[in-house]
């Protein structure tokens, strides 16, 4: 359920909120992301990794690995994007990467879920985030596919250094490992080997289950 625009913050009033009224209020919205848990655990094993935590890493990943985007990635975008590209599972929730039956109806909860944040805000702002966050879910564009390749390869990096993590858990295969990063080899090509190689080594440590036959 959505917060009450009534009584989200005080002294917002519902019925002609300002331009910063509206902005607060998707800040408040936004806040619940802390609160949405993912599948993938801390690099401890601690717990998992909730949605907002995700978002700021690959905003920092980002940022550390620049130089492996192709040439002519605008990276203050890349930023952005990141910033706001799981904003919408405020309402969607966080769907498994290999939840086959999580995925039929995706798209349809993610959408809605566009359309209620993102319209919170002031017309040209909310347009301009969710084009973004269109964007990002594309993955057409160079500043798209590198903002991909993070959010591949940051889970890559917390399940290796966590010891299997989520393909433990759940019996993750190499191939579908494999599918899943598949776009970091155009997003950032340069992480490619290290991708493959990390993929190798925990095959053979039993942390990706061998693929069927």
């Amino acid at each position: 359920m959505s917060a009450d625009p009534a009584s989200a913050a005080p002294g917002i009033a519902p019925e002609e909120p300002t331009a910063l009224d509206r902005r607060i209020l998707f800040a408040l919205e936004a806040d619940r992301l802390k609160s949405v848990i993912r599948r993938t655990r801390l690099v401890d094993g601690s717990r998992h990794e909730n949605s907002a935590e995700h978002s700021w890493h690959l905003a920092l990943l980002a940022v550390l690995l620049g130089d492996a985007a192709p040439p002519g990635v605008d990276h203050a975008r890349v930023l952005r994007m990141l910033l706001v590209h799981d904003v919408i599972e405020v309402d969607a929730g966080d769907t498994f990467a290999f939840d086959v039956d999580g995925y039929l109806d995706k798209d349809e909860r993610e959408q809605a879920a566009a359309a209620r944040l993102f319209g919170l805000l002031p017309g040209a702002q909310g347009g301009e985030l969710r084009a973004l966050w269109e964007e990002f879910e594309a993955g057409e564009t160079p500043d798209a596919r590198f903002a991909v390749a993070m959010d591949r390869f940051q889970p890559l990096l917390l399940n290796y250094h966590g010891g299997g993590g989520s393909w433990r858990e759940h019996g993750i295969t190499r191939a579908q490992v494999l599918r899943r990063m598949a776009p970091i080899e155009h997003g950032a090509p340069a992480l490619w080997p290290l991708v493959l190689d990390t993929i190798d080594r925990a095959c053979a440590e039993g942390w990706i289950a061998p693929d069927a036959g």
